[in-house]
């Protein structure tokens, strides 16, 4: 046998196992996380749950439920960490602000202060610290593609915020 038919004999072993453990266990997962968290968190966090699955496929062990409860669990626990941290960041980042004038500003303010907590920081992070998104990944223990997705859900919410609320003002559209 071929050192190349044994590799793709060990990726198949290894897409087979990957594949079982996410066919018997994606749905217990998500709900998992959907009981604890939002509807995109706990997609987010699924995902990353069957990343981790995927690498730990690799070394010829199965993947049975329970192990994977157990990297959803740790992946639980990272991500309060994280809102913990994220928390305490925004705390600061909100005393460090000028008090606002009633202009255009503090309808932006506003309007910011009512997106989610993430998006909110990724965007505080992005926009008023200057940071790019490889950075803010680094900084809030995440990938620099949830980072530039978080900021993509934060846009648009801000800019649908900021439509609402110039409706409600009466300004023209």
């Amino acid at each position: 046998m071929s050192l190349q038919t044994m590799g793709e004999r060990v990726d198949l072993e290894r897409e087979k196992r990957f594949l079982a453990a996410h066919t018997g266990s994606h749905d217990r997962i998500y709900r998992f996380f959907r009981r604890r968290t939002d509807g995109t968190t706990a997609e987010d966090l699924c995902a990353e749950v069957f990343r981790i699955a995927w690498e730990k496929s690799g070394q010829d062990a199965e993947l049975p439920v329970l192990v994977i409860f157990g990297i959803a669990k740790n992946v639980l626990r990272n991500h309060d960490r994280s809102l913990s941290r994220s928390a305490g960041l925004i705390g600061a980042l909100r005393s460090e602000r000028i008090p606002a004038t009633p202009t255009e500003e503090s309808a932006v303010r506003d309007a910011i202060d009512n997106l989610g907590p993430k998006e909110r920081e990724v965007l505080l992070l992005t926009y008023w610290d200057g940071l790019t998104a490889v950075e803010v990944s680094h900084l809030l223990n995440t990938t620099a593609t949830a980072v530039r997705m978080r900021l993509h859900r934060a846009r648009k919410e801000l800019g649908r915020i900021l439509q609402e609320q110039s409706v409600s003002e009466g300004t023209p559209e």
